[in-house]
């Protein structure tokens, strides 16, 4: 299964027999809450879904976004009407970040048919829709453990066994700045990949081919156990699953920089080399 999809093939399949269930997870990164712009106008039939405090537990030592707890998250999902039988199908703003978050979270829960819209709410050319759907509930019940998930210890210990991306900027990884964590830099090992580069200017993911030589000029190599970080697991996502576009599997270690840098006992490294 594609774990992507365009706004042409979801707008066919949403007039067939077996719609998918839609998610608007419009986000921005410090920005405001994405529920008003879902209220002025979303895709027919979407529900809204609130990543900071539905797609990630409360900020603490885990990080800035925590994976939620799996029975909470369940709930959020069948209340949105998500049955594990039915496709879903994820959007968001255009940047894909939020969209790669919770398409990552269904599939590591067990949901085996979750697909983000490519691009976003940029591309979609349909009407768009202010009433607000009152799904009948879906029978999801997670079961964590379908995705590989890595832990502070397991990234320290795959950035020197194999291969872990950083998926931030590369000023970030750098330590150049960083306008958000305790410090700057990255995890020592870690090679940097940030996210825009697994993205077109239109926001839609290159192709598969040219996906699999970027990673592949990154050091994945066939035998590569690769995992993949960002500041707080949202982005790290995104890079996931343009990893699994290019037929590459990936864990995610979802604490990430905010996790890693606020243990002052974690070694932090500079410059633009993995070490």
């Amino acid at each position: 299964m594609k774990p992507i999809i365009t706004a042409s093939e979801y707008a066919s399949e949403s007039a067939g027999p077996r719609p998918p269930v839609l998610l608007d997870v419009r986000w921005q990164l410090g920005g405001p809450n994405g529920r008003p712009e879902y209220e002025a106008g979303h895709i027919p039939g979407a529900v809204f879904v609130d990543l900071d405090a539905e797609l990630a537990g409360p900020a603490g030592r885990g990080g800035r976004h925590p994976l939620p707890d799996p029975d909470e998250f369940g709930a959020v999902m069948r209340r949105a009407g998500v049955s594990r039988d039915t496709p879903v199908v994820v959007y968001d703003g255009g940047q894909g970040w939020a969209a790669a978050r919770a398409w990552w979270l269904l599939r590591w829960t067990g949901h085996p048919d979750v697909r983000v819209l490519d691009g976003g709410l940029a591309v979609w050319t349909g009407d768009l829709d202010t009433g607000i759907p009152a799904p009948a509930g879906g029978d999801f019940r997670p079961v964590p453990g379908a995705l590989p998930l890595l832990d502070a210890d397991g990234a320290a210990e795959l950035a020197r066994s194999g291969l872990l991306l950083d998926a931030r900027a590369a000023e970030r990884y750098r330590g150049d700045v960083e306008p958000i964590d305790r410090v700057g830099g990255h995890i020592p090992g870690a090679v940097s990949a940030p996210t825009s580069e697994n993205t077109g200017d239109d926001g839609r993911f290159l192709a598969p081919e040219a996906l699999a030589v970027r990673f592949k000029e990154l050091g994945a190599g066939p035998a590569e156990e690769i995992g993949v970080y960002c500041g707080s697991g949202v982005s790290g996502a995104h890079e996931v699953l343009a990893l699994a576009v290019a037929g590459i599997p990936a864990a995610l270690y979802a604490g990430s920089w905010s996790e890693w840098s606020g243990d002052e006992s974690r070694p932090v490294a500079t410059g633009p080399e993995p070490q």
